[in-house]
């Protein structure tokens, strides 16, 4: 009897799906708290929890961190990183390593921009402007830049209790223009929404202006930058150069749980 509960609460939950879209595949992209194509640069200084990384390019493409160069010359460190910094000219594993991770953001940039369908309650929301928005999970598309001003906005997620075995909540928001951050604004995380279970997709330049704070995961084609005291708890995974200005970065946990109820239910 009780192999049989067992069997048929574990057939519900295989049965569930999560709220919003699929997960976005990171692939090893999503080892790096910043990953560029073009280079990362940090005046005044910033404090990085997670790996840094460039490719194609070389280390002097890493500038402002005041790099020491690891004794294995596989990855250097800096005072401004909790973490690994790499790049493409460092010694072998790294350089094919940092290609298969790039290559792993490419594709996942692709894939969130190619995410259909968009509910038509979720097309151009606001007609771009998010102030004041308390966001649901799904897939968001915008046909246009995207703002944030000083009103901020809220990304609420369905109050999955702590330990439940159900799948998170998730949000992807296709942006074909810019995401704009005014000054001093803050994205909001409640019920249960997690940072690494929300996708930027951002086909323009993220820019997130001084004391602002961003939560997800940036996956930006032409630049991101971030102005005096920003901070995101999330990944930047830029196709071109990433710039930030006294900014914290710290990289988020892993959606929780995923791979606990894959277990379970293998």
């Amino acid at each position: 009897m009780t192999q049989f509960v067992l069997i048929a609460a574990l057939g519900a939950i295989a049965s569930v799906s999560a709220a919003g879209p699929d997960a976005v595949n990171l692939g090893t992209a999503g080892t790096y708290a910043i990953l560029s194509k073009a280079g990362i640069s940090s005046v005044p200084a910033s404090a990085i929890t997670g790996h840094i990384g460039v490719s194609p390019i070389a280390a002097t493409a890493i500038t402002g961190f005041s790099l020491t160069a690891d004794s294995t010359n596989t990855f250097a460190t800096s005072t401004q990183v909790t973490g690994e910094v790499r790049a493409a000219d460092y010694a072998v594993p790294t350089p094919s390593d940092l290609t298969t991770a790039v290559g792993d953001m490419e594709i996942a940039y692709t894939d969130a921009a190619g995410r259909q369908p968009v509910d038509d309650d979720k097309r151009d929301l606001g007609s771009g402007d998010l102030g004041g928005k308390t966001l649901k999970p799904g897939l968001y598309n915008f046909n246009s830049s995207v703002t944030i001003p000083t009103a901020g906005c809220t990304i609420s997620g369905n109050d999955i209790p702590i330990g439940s075995l159900l799948p998170p909540d998730r949000w992807i928001f296709q942006i074909t223009g810019d995401l704009i951050m005014a000054a001093n604004t803050f994205v909001t995380l409640e019920g249960g929404a997690k940072a690494s279970n929300i996708v930027w997709q951002v086909a323009g330049f993220a820019e997130v202006r001084a004391g602002a704070h961003l939560e997800g995961i940036l996956l930006v084609k032409t630049g991101a930058h971030f102005l005096t005291g920003a901070s995101l708890n999330g990944r930047i995974l830029a196709q071109t150069a990433v710039t930030l200005q006294s900014t914290t970065v710290t990289q988020p946990s892993d959606g929780r749980l995923l791979a606990q109820t894959a277990d379970i239910l293998a």
